[in-house]
C-alpha cells in the first residue's frame, strides 16, 4: 500500500511542557500506520502488576493525563499513553479522509498487541472511549479493569446530544479554534503554559486534519463506520465483562450529562455508581489526581471480584 501523506510537528514545539517530564517513545512498525510514527508514553516497570492504558480524545493528547500518571507510577504500576495519529507528537495525516473510526481502532489494536500489554486497566475519555471501549472484546484476557470518564458507545441508537451538535457546528465554522482557549474555558485553574501545551502539537492549520475530521467521524446512522463494532462492544460490556469498573463524571460537561453517563453505566456489567466531580467539565482528567487515587484503590487489586 502507498504511504500516508503526513506532516510532523517540530520537536521544538514541545520544549518545556509544564508537568510533563516524560520522554517521547516512537513506533513506526504497526501495519496500519504504513510508516507513520506513533508517539506514546511508557513509564514504570514492564513487569508491573498493573498497566494503565490511557486513551485521550479530541482535540487533546496524552498530555491530558499528566495529573493522573504520577499517581499510577507511585503505586508501582506501568502507564502507557499513546497519542492517536494526528494528535500530540504522533505524525499527522494531511488528508481528512484518512481519519476513520475503523482505521484509528485498528491502530490501537495493533499498538496493544505490539507492546503485548497485559493486566490492563483501560482508562478512557471522549474519543478514547468511543474507540477504546471496542478494544477489550478482541482480547479480553489482557484487560482486568476499566476507568471510564465522559464518553459514550457509538451505537447510533439515539440522536446525538444537542451539545455535541453545537460542538460539531463550531468546529465546521471555526476549524482553527484555539485548543488552549477551549481547555481554559472549562478549566480556569490551568496556567497559560498548560493551555499552550494543548496548542503545541498544531503550530499551523495544515497539521489539524484530525481535529477537523473527528467531529464528523462520530457515527449517527446504523450503517456508519464504527456502529456495528460499537454494538458488539455494548453486548460485551453488558454480558461478558468480568473485570472491575469505575466511572468518573465531570458534572459541568455540556455534552455528556450525568443522565447520559448513567445510561452508559447501565451498559457496563457491575459498574458501581460514579465518582462525581462537581468542578470538572468534559476534560475530567484536568481534575484527575483524586480520580487516579480512587482508581488505584478500586481497580488495582486482582483477581477481579466474583460476579
Amino acid at each position: 500500500m502507498d504511504p500516508i501523506a503526513f506532516q510532523r510537528t517540530p520537536d521544538a514545539c514541545f520544549e518545556g511542557l509544564p508537568g510533563h517530564p516524560w520522554a517521547p517513545r516512537y513506533l513506526s512498525d504497526l501495519p496500519a500506520l504504513r510508516g507513520l510514527r506513533l508517539n506514546h508514553l511508557d513509564e514504570g516497570p514492564r513487569d508491573a502488576p498493573v498497566t494503565w492504558l490511557c486513551l485521550h480524545g479530541n482535540p487533546t493528547w496524552s498530555y491530558v493525563y499528566r495529573r493522573m500518571i504520577p499517581v499510577f507510577l507511585a503505586a508501582g504500576h506501568r502507564v502507557v499513553a499513546p497519542d492517536l495519529p494526528g494528535f500530540g507528537r504522533s505524525d499527522k495525516p494531511v488528508d481528512v479522509a484518512q481519519h476513520s473510526f475503523g482505521w484509528h481502532r485498528q491502530v490501537l489494536l495493533e499498538f496493544v498487541q505490539r507492546l503485548d500489554l497485559q493486566r490492563v486497566r483501560l482508562v478512557v475519555q471522549d474519543w478514547g472511549g468511543l474507540l477504546g471501549l471496542t478494544l477489550p472484546m478482541e482480547s479480553p484476557g489482557r484487560y482486568q479493569g476499566l476507568l471510564v470518564m465522559n464518553t459514550f458507545l457509538a451505537t447510533a441508537e439515539e440522536p446525538l446530544p444537542e451539545g455535541f451538535r453545537q460542538w460539531r457546528a463550531m468546529c465546521r465554522s471555526r476549524p482553527d479554534f484555539g485548543i488552549g482557549r477551549l481547555l481554559a474555558r472549562g478549566n480556569p485553574h490551568l496556567t497559560p503554559a498548560e493551555c499552550a501545551a494543548y496548542d503545541a502539537p498544531f503550530p499551523d492549520l495544515g497539521l489539524r486534519a484530525a481535529t477537523r475530521a473527528f467531529p464528523e467521524m462520530v457515527p449517527e446512522h446504523p450503517q456508519a463506520d464504527g456502529v456495528a463494532v460499537s454494538r458488539e462492544a455494548a453486548r460485551f460490556w453488558s454480558e461478558a465483562w468480568t473485570g472491575r469498573s469505575m466511572m468518573a463524571v465531570g458534572l459541568q460537561d455540556p455534552v455528556f450529562s450525568p443522565g447520559a453517563m448513567e445510561a452508559l453505566r447501565g451498559r457496563i456489567r457491575g459498574c458501581p455508581p460514579p465518582m462525581e466531580m462537581a468542578e470538572a467539565g468534559h476534560f475530567v482528567q484536568e481534575h484527575g489526581e483524586a480520580i487516579a487515587v480512587e482508581a488505584v484503590r478500586r481497580l488495582a487489586a486482582y483477581p477481579a471480584r466474583d460476579r
